[in-house]
């Protein structure tokens, strides 16, 4: 609020566009009018205006006592609708001997023009009139240079000591700034931040971009700006959290460290059989395409929230969230062809420092390295108003036969295990019926899924692993198999009239796997089963029923052991 001292220059001074004073303290419409002309600034200066109530023309005092209720009724104009857009102003009473002194200081509008009751109001020097149609487009024409996005606001508060100047004027400056014209610039740093919009000459400090980029602690004055990384267990948000990490500080010293952690602890990467002496290396998540999206989320989201960037790892996917949905002309019917900038400085920084092109080709640019990856397409959900969330999906799942389950995945498990058909040369057929199956169809198992061989993967199992009482095979078996002849559907040859299965297509398939494990002691099981023809939980089971060969360590930095019996 103005001063006293300052008051008494103004009273004694001649009334002019800033300044207005009356004596009357009933003639509210002269009030209104006079805070609509102060709040349109048609002179441009950006300076306050005031309105003196209880005193002369010359300045003396009339004498006015000011009550409550006065107060009350002039503080009132501002949010009684008459005068759109509200008006900031200020109101305080002062005492004097000669009397007391109304003050209401009104700031210009950011958004003019200014109306009470429809009509703009200006002040033309000392006198208040309706605005001419030339000067309300002056007035409108102001309202679209005023209308700065967010990054590009004051931050107020922040100081240049909030800044970290040392990389702005080492690093930044002179990747943005040709090294001639920066030798001969020798401005104030608050005049080249200001050049590049990192800095407001009007109130003095930096912008919020300013901050965003450079400051040294962001979250002081925005304290959604930073990353959250969570790996859960499973695909759930309600599983187990595995790790936890928060990524914060300028978007100058985040997104380096923040690559890097993405390059170590996200991406995985192993080799993949393609034939019997070649490789090929598989990765989990292209690694540009992740570093696109995620540099995507810190330029367009909405650093007004204080909802921090979410980067969600679950065992086959990522989730990416930011806040602030589609912004300006980006539309879900217009999406992806069609971009805006709610952050247009931020954006403009990230650009010269060689982290985005600006090219709206982010999004068809991920989709194609998903696509050479052989991931699936992104999802993006652009449906949210306040959020815009994509999420990624893993070339592979996790590999490894899981420790100690005996009675839980496999139990009653037979499906993809049929024999028969179309099984590649080499591979040894089974995993319909153990050896030793006796005529009357009960089940004598000797080897099985568990080591006491007679409870585990194979109780209560009928589908397609016993033989009725007539000697038929399984459960896909067709009726009416003559005795001595071929048994068709899901069994092989060789198998004999009295309903035994001849040979040892379970040890077969054993030692075939076994064999392909001494050959490659990192294959995984998905490969064991694309090379036999046969489901992965067949050849987690047969895995199983082997207890000489174990998977060491988790994950794709495990291994398969062999253990001499």
């Amino acid at each position: 609020m103005i001063t006293e001292p300052e008051i008494s220059a103004l009273l004694h001074s001649t009334e002019t566009y800033r300044v207005e004073k009356t004596i009357s303290t009933g003639n509210m419409d002269k009030f209104c009018e006079a805070i609509c002309a102060f709040a349109n600034d048609l002179p441009d200066s950006r300076k306050k205006g005031y309105l003196f109530i209880g005193a002369n023309d010359d300045g003396s005092l009339s004498g006015l006592k000011v009550g409550d209720a006065l107060m009350k009724k002039i503080a009132a104009i501002r949010s009684d609708g008459n005068i759109l857009p509200l008006p900031v102003m200020n109101v305080e009473r002062l005492e004097f001997k000669d009397g007391d002194l109304l003050v209401v200081e009104v700031s210009p509008s950011l958004i003019p023009p200014v109306r009470y009751r429809g009509r703009v109001f200006v002040r033309i020097g000392p006198r208040r009139d309706i605005a001419s149609e030339e000067e309300e487009r002056r007035l409108t024409e102001r309202r679209t240079a005023y209308m700065a996005t967010f990054d590009a606001t004051p931050c107020l508060g922040a100081t240049l000591d909030d800044i970290d100047l040392k990389s702005v004027q080492n690093d930044y400056l002179p990747s943005v700034v040709d090294a001639e014209i920066l030798a001969n610039d020798h401005r104030d740093i608050k005049e080249q931040l200001a050049s590049i919009r990192l800095y407001d000459r009007r109130h003095d400090c930096p912008t919020y971009a300013g901050i965003i980029l450079f400051g040294k602690n962001p979250r002081y004055f925005l304290p959604g700006a930073y990353v959250q990384y969570v790996r859960f267990a499973g695909n759930e948000k309600g599983g187990a959290v595995l790790n936890e990490k928060r990524f914060q500080g300028s978007l100058y010293s985040l997104i380096p460290t923040l690559e890097l952690f993405v390059n170590n602890a996200i991406m995985v990467q192993r080799p993949v059989a393609v034939s019997l002496f070649k490789e090929k290396t598989v990765i989990n998540y292209p690694e540009k395409a992740l570093r696109e999206l995620i540099m995507n989320a810190c330029m367009h989201r909405d650093y007004q929230s204080n909802m921090p960037i979410r980067l969600y790892q679950f065992d086959n996917y990522i989730e990416i969230m930011n806040a602030g949905g589609l912004y300006g002309e980006a539309r879900p019917e217009n999406f992806p062809l069609v971009n805006d900038y709610r952050n247009p400085v931020v954006a403009e920084a990230m650009k010269e420092m060689k982290y985005v092109n600006m090219f709206n080709q982010g999004i068809s640019r991920v989709q194609n390295m998903l696509k050479d990856n052989d991931n699936q397409p992104a999802l993006f959900d652009v449906s949210q108003i306040t959020v815009f969330r994509v999420v990624v999906n893993s070339t592979f799942e996790e590999i490894g036969v899981p420790q100690n389950d005996t009675e839980g995945e496999y139990q009653n498990d037979t499906q993809g295990d049929t024999q028969g058909q179309n099984v590649p040369q080499g591979v040894p057929q089974g995993g319909t019926q153990d050896k030793n199956v006796t005529q009357d169809g009960t089940q004598n198992v000797t080897q099985g899924g568990t080591q006491d061989g007679t409870q585990g993967e194979y109780q209560n199992d009928t589908q397609g692993d016993t033989q009725d009482k007539n000697g038929t095979q399984g459960g896909t078996q067709d009726k009416n198999v003559p005795q001595g002849g071929t048994q068709g559907g899901t069994q092989g040859k060789n198998v004999t009239q009295d309903g035994t299965q001849g040979g040892t297509q379970d040890e077969d398939l054993c030692k075939w796997i076994e064999e392909q494990i001494i050959n490659n002691p990192k294959i995984t099981t998905e490969e064991l089963a694309q090379k036999s023809e046969k489901g992965v939980r067949t050849i987690k089971r047969y895995l199983a029923k082997m207890p000489h060969i174990k998977y060491i360590g988790s994950g794709y930095s495990g291994h398969w052991e062999i253990t001499k019996t």
